[in-house]
């Protein structure tokens, strides 16, 4: 997401430098006179270049800048400030190009599995891994503007491969994050579309221990879940989670491996043509991204 920083602070507000200056003279100046102090201490500092003047100038009771107008004080600290977000875009566009690395398994407390899978791509080739981080840079931009701290596990920088399923959960884990959420897109056949939210399951096993980021968890996808159909106009899945938007599973080591609440989501079915179309659209990027970002500052902010 090439997007500006934070900007909840609106702009100060400052009181007319000249203004003291005005008021001095207009007790020895008269008329036209000072109507042009008037003009010029006016002008220089609370009009725009065609002499109208600008409304967000604090004004005294006469009408013009003064001593007696009130600057606005500072917004109040952004509602996300202190608040971690670990953002983890699913897959890797080396994958293809590393097959044998990313069928590692690794353990992901239920069983082992393979470290990471390519992911998929719409028929006309626009890959999952694109997507997904094209979608987590637009949501770390919108979340850092309400003061989030936000990390993401890959950022366009990483190795040509990975990283595992196993390392994705541990950098949401060690960065303690408030709440962590895995952009996917589905690859299932033409005519299923929609999206869903991913859930853990209750899983106590091995190295995985689910059981204290369940409610949480839950309360955090269905907020996503909810959020995300009213910005981007998507239905949930017509095929997955039986018309709610949600599904649990227990075989995802990001899920089944975090310590944070954590939740998937599968944005759209990329195999699908009605859903490619939102995909491939950064218009539509921009509304998951929001829908997402909603999502997660209704959870935070409880």
């Amino acid at each position: 997401m090439s997007y500006s920083g934070p900007d909840f602070d609106p702009p100060q507000q400052r009181r007319s430098r000249r203004a003291p200056m005005t008021f001095a003279l207009a007790a020895l100046v008269p008329g036209a006179l000072l109507g042009w102090v008037v003009y010029q201490g006016v002008g220089r500092s609370g009009t725009s270049p065609a002499g109208h003047a600008d409304a967000a100038t604090p004004r005294s009771a006469s009408g013009l800048p003064g001593d007696d107008a009130k600057v606005p004080s500072p917004s109040a600290t952004p509602p996300l400030k202190g608040k971690v977000v670990v953002i983890d875009p699913g897959h890797n566009p080396g994958n293809f190009q590393h097959t044998s690395e990313i069928n590692q398994k690794v353990d992901i407390g239920t069983n082992w599995k393979e470290c990471d899978t390519t992911g998929t791509a719409t028929n006309a080739g626009y890959s999952e891994a694109r997507f997904t981080l094209d979608v987590a840079h637009r949501l770390r931009t919108l979340l850092e503007r309400q003061g989030a701290t936000v990390k993401l596990t890959r950022d366009g920088n990483e190795p040509a491969w990975g990283p595992c399923v196993t390392e994705r959960a541990r950098i949401g884990n060690d960065a303690h994050a408030d709440a962590a959420i895995s952009i996917h897109a589905d690859g299932a056949p033409e005519g299923d579309r929609g999206f869903h939210v991913i859930l853990p399951a209750e899983v106590h096993a091995g190295g995985a221990d689910t059981r204290p980021i369940l409610g949480p968890s839950r309360t955090l996808g269905e907020r996503v879940e909810s959020d995300f159909a009213k910005v981007t106009g998507s239905s949930p899945s017509n095929y997955v989670g039986g018309g709610t938007g949600l599904d649990v599973r227990k075989d995802l080591g990001g899920l089944n491996l975090s310590t944070v609440p954590k939740v998937f989501i599968e944005c759209g079915n990329m195999r699908d043509s009605e859903d490619a179309a939102r995909v491939t659209s950064g218009a539509w990027r921009q509304k998951a991204a929001q829908g997402i970002s909603e999502g997660i500052v209704s959870f935070l902010r409880g």
